[in-house]
This record gives C-alpha cells, sequence and structure tokens, in this order.
C-alpha cells in the first residue's frame, strides 16, 4: 500500500521544537480495517484516522502501534490543529470514548475529556526533577508509566516522563491522557515539561469531573508508507 500520511509535532514547545509525532489519515476503502497495520508500520505512538467531518464534528479514531485507544490527548489535540490549519475547524471531536469538546486560544489547541476515559498509567512520583531525567525506559518491561516530579510545586509545573510498553511505545514524547490524569489526582491546573522538552498545559474544568488538556502543535508535514 502506498499511503501519503501528514504528520504533525503535538505539545511542542514554545520555540516550536520537540513535540510528539501524529500521524493524521483520511479513512478510504483502502485503510478500512487496516487501521492497526498502517499505525503499527508507522511507528508513531499514536495514528488518527479521519472517518468524517461535518457540523463542525470531525469523527475519528486512534491508533498506537499495538492496539486502538477510545481517546487520547494528543491525536485530538493535533488533529484539531490540523483541522483548522486545513480551513476545516472543529468544535468537537467524536471518538469511542465520546464527545471531545475544542477549544482556540491564540496558537494554542485545547479539547476537554473526561479522566475515566484515560488509560490507567501508574502515577510513579519522584523526589526531584533530575531523578526523573535519570530514569532508564529499559526497566520498565510492561504496563503503563507515568515517572514525575515538582518543577516548582506552588507554580503546579511538573517534570514528567511515560514509558508504554504496553502499547508499543518505549517512552513516549507528550501523552495529554496521562498530563489529564495526573491534573485529576492533584486537582489542580499544571504546567508539564514531557520527554525531551515538550509542554503540556491542563485546566480542571467542571468541578473537577472534566480536564482539558492542550499546547501548541507544528505544521504538517508529510511522509510515505508503501
Amino acid at each position: 500500500m502506498n499511503l501519503l500520511v501528514d504528520v504533525v509535532n503535538v505539545f511542542v514547545d514554545d520555540d516550536g521544537a520537540f513535540g510528539n509525532p501524529l500521524g493524521i489519515v483520511w479513512s478510504s476503502p483502502s485503510t478500512r480495517r487496516h487501521e492497526q497495520q498502517i499505525a503499527a508500520d508507522l511507528g508513531f505512538s499514536a495514528t488518527t484516522f479521519i472517518d468524517a467531518v461535518a457540523d463542525r464534528v470531525a469523527t475519528a479514531r486512534i491508533f498506537t502501534p499495538t492496539r486502538e485507544l477510545p481517546f487520547a490527548g494528543h491525536p485530538t489535540v493535533g488533529l484539531a490543529a490540523w483541522l483548522r490549519a486545513n480551513d476545516d475547524e472543529v468544535d468537537a471531536i467524536k471518538v469511542p470514548a465520546g464527545h471531545v469538546r475544542v477549544r482556540m486560544d491564540g496558537d494554542m489547541v485545547f479539547v476537554t475529556g473526561l479522566p475515566e476515559w484515560t488509560p490507567a498509567f501508574e502515577l510513579n512520583r519522584l523526589t526531584s526533577p533530575e531523578e526523573v531525567e535519570a530514569v532508564d525506559p529499559d526497566a520498565y518491561g510492561y504496563g503503563l508509566h507515568y515517572v514525575w516530579a515538582w518543577l516548582d510545586e506552588p507554580a503546579g509545573r511538573v517534570r514528567a516522563r511515560i514509558f508504554a510498553p504496553e502499547f508499543g511505545i518505549r517512552e513516549d514524547e507528550a501523552t495529554g491522557s496521562a498530563a489529564m490524569r495526573l491534573t485529576a489526582e492533584q486537582g489542580r491546573d499544571l504546567d508539564i515539561v514531557q520527554g525531551r522538552g515538550s509542554l503540556l498545559h491542563t485546566h480542571v474544568r467542571y468541578l473537577g469531573r472534566q480536564v482539558e488538556v492542550g499546547g501548541r502543535v507544528s505544521e504538517a508535514g508529510m511522509t510515505e508508507l508503501r
């Protein structure tokens, strides 16, 4: 299969660096029932497949290299930003977990969902950012692990890394759903530096029942899957 795939980096820093690559594919007869294989061949931590866009709502599905997810943060943020850049701005994205609200704030894109939609990351607080940075990803051979420490607790600034071998991901550069889970646990807004330097911003919404996560997204590039 020859397939052209758009790619954006999600949760880039203020200078447009870092971010987590996201593959974006319009569903077609040639991709349907092959989504999992396409996602595995691309090798991104997530690839999203757009089924439809109508009435400012996109319908999409999300795949890691090993499985489909009912919801994820960086794919929904990245898809909303990509659609806006292509003059197809949406107010919501419908994924298997439910309707994800979309909000634009200047050059940042935010999505809101329920913390219970997110995978069951094991949240492991360490004593310092240096300890987080010293963790060996190969120490985690299974499961989903969110390792974090405060950079500045009063200001709500966090240093984090994610290891997700259960999803076929040795280390994830920027993980919106895990940021939502930590935000729900802490009950407060957070600014999170993950991976090599990606930036995620979260807000507690609706009396703590929902969490908004967002950030900046790069312009799209393209890759070809043969």
